[in-house]
C-alpha cells in the first residue's frame, strides 16, 4: 500500500520562520509582521483575522517580491531528495499550510504531488481577501482526508510532519507523525521528533527503503 506524507510549511520545511514573515521582509515590514505573528501565536486573532490584516499589510506586494521571498527563504536541506525518494517508492507527498497558496504552490516545482494553502487574491492585490478561503487547523485534516481519497490511501498509511499548534488536529488524526523543530506540546503528541535542518533525517525516522518494498531487509534506523 502506498503512503501519503503530509508536510506543513512554516517552521517545518522553513527553518525558524514562516512564509508571511519572509514575504514581509521583502517589503521592509519586519516590525509589522512580527507584531502580527505575536498576536496570532497568542491567540488574539485567528487565521482569518491574520489573513485580513496581512492582506492590508501587503498592499504593495508583487510577484517579484514573492519569488524573492521563496528563493531567499531558509529552507531545510534535503527537501527535493526526500520527495524524489518518496516518489520513487510509489508514495505521495503533499504540503498543507495556512500560508498563502501563491507561495505554497511553488513547491509543486520541487516535487510535491499537491500543495494547499490559504486562498488569497492574485498578486498584486486588487480585491479583498475572502475569509472563507483561509485555512485553519481543522481544514488541514479535511484536506488530508480529501488527498487520501484522491490518492487511494487510508489514514493508516499517512505520515504527518509539523511544528506548531496548528498541526495538533492533523497529528491527532494521523497514526504516524514527525514533530520537526516543534513546540513541546506537539512533540508530546508526535510519534517521532526531529531537531535540525535536514528534512531527510526527519524522513529517515519513518523511512521505508526501496529494498524493503521489494521483499528484503528491514527499515533503516536513523542515527
Amino acid at each position: 500500500m502506498a503512503r501519503l506524507h503530509l508536510f506543513d510549511l512554516d517552521g517545518t520545511l522553513l527553518y525558524g520562520t514562516a512564509a508571511p514573515v519572509e514575504i514581509s521582509r521583502q517589503l521592509g515590514l519586519d516590525r509589522e509582521i512580527a507584531e502580527l505573528e505575536r498576536d496570532f501565536v497568542a491567540g488574539r486573532i485567528d487565521s482569518r483575522g491574520y489573513a485580513v490584516r496581512v492582506h492590508d499589510l501587503w498592499a504593495g506586494l508583487t510577484d517579484s517580491h514573492v519569488a524573492a521571498a521563496f528563493d531567499g527563504a531558509p529552507w531545510l536541506t534535503g527537501i527535493r531528495e526526500t520527495w524524489d525518494e518518496i516518489r520513487a517508492n510509489g508514495d505521495y507527498c503533499a504540503v498543507v499550510s495556512l500560508s498563502p497558496s501563491f507561495f505554497v504552490e511553488r513547491l509543486l516545482e520541487w516535487g510535491a504531488h499537491a500543495a494547499y494553502g490559504s486562498r488569497f487574491p492574485a498578486v498584486p492585490f486588487t480585491e479583498p481577501v475572502n475569509p472563507t478561503g483561509i485555512l485553519n487547523a481543522a481544514a488541514k485534516v479535511k484536506i488530508a482526508n480529501r488527498l487520501c481519497e484522491e490518492f487511494g490511501v487510508s489514514r493508516a498509511d499517512c505520515v504527518a510532519y509539523g511544528d506548531s499548534l496548528s498541526d495538533l488536529d492533523l497529528f491527532a488524526a494521523m497514526p504516524v507523525s514527525v514533530a520537526v523543530n516543534a513546540d513541546p506540546r506537539l512533540v508530546d503528541l508526535a510519534t517521532h521528533a526531529y531537531v535540525g535542518r535536514d528534512l531527510w533525517k526527519a524522513y529517515e525516522l519513518v523511512r521505508t527503503p526501496v529494498i524493503e518494498a521489494i521483499g528484503g531487509g528491514g527499515p533503516l534506523n536513523s542515527e
